[in-house]
């Protein structure tokens, strides 16, 4: 297995996904928030979805963090590299459970994972997937600098968005 690292925001705490997520998950999963991730669903399939998270770093080596609120210990989402079969590149993703969004913590944990990609992994570019009506994981796109590059087919999400992210060199040069 591999040992999932902890990372640290001003806000966040990004930690290893595991069974005690699983109140949030299945809130969330219940929830007409997660229409654009595979759900609302039932526990049986929220729970594999879990699994599915926890797998993702045994298989890939990297993946997402569950995201916690530095200050309560709140679990507020998911974040962080994504890749499974069939998709066309490493992602990063986000997906903020009920009630933690509009407070930028999409943006601030997509920017402690991308730079985790970046400097850790040694990658040279990533991408995010959004679903063509999620205008709200569109405008996280936008405020992290990525641009709209074309569209992917999904044979179970359908048509989605590709952003595509500044490169290392890009956000040296823009922080310059």
């Amino acid at each position: 297995m591999t040992a999932v690292p902890t990372l640290e925001t001003d806000r966040l705490v990004l930690r290893a996904p595991g069974p005690r997520d699983l109140p949030a998950i299945y809130d969330f999963y219940d929830s007409e928030r997660s229409r654009f991730v595979g759900g609302p669903c039932s526990h049986e399939q929220a729970w594999r979805f879990l699994a599915m998270e926890i797998g993702h770093w045994a298989l890939r080596g990297y993946g997402r963090w569950t995201v916690e609120e530095r200050a309560t210990g709140a679990v507020a989402g998911m974040v962080g590299l994504f890749n499974p079969e069939g998709w066309p590149e490493p992602e990063i993703g986000w997906d903020l459970f009920n009630g933690y969004e509009g407070r930028g913590y999409a943006t601030e944990a997509a920017r402690a994972a991308r730079a985790y990609a970046y400097d850790t992994l040694g990658l040279d570019t990533v991408i995010s997937l959004t679903r063509i009506a999620n205008t709200q994981s569109a405008a996280v796109a936008e405020r992290l600098g990525a641009t709209l590059e074309g569209t992917f087919h999904h044979e179970r999400h359908g048509m989605m968005n590709v952003w595509r992210h500044l490169s290392p060199a890009q956000l040296k040069e823009q922080a310059a």
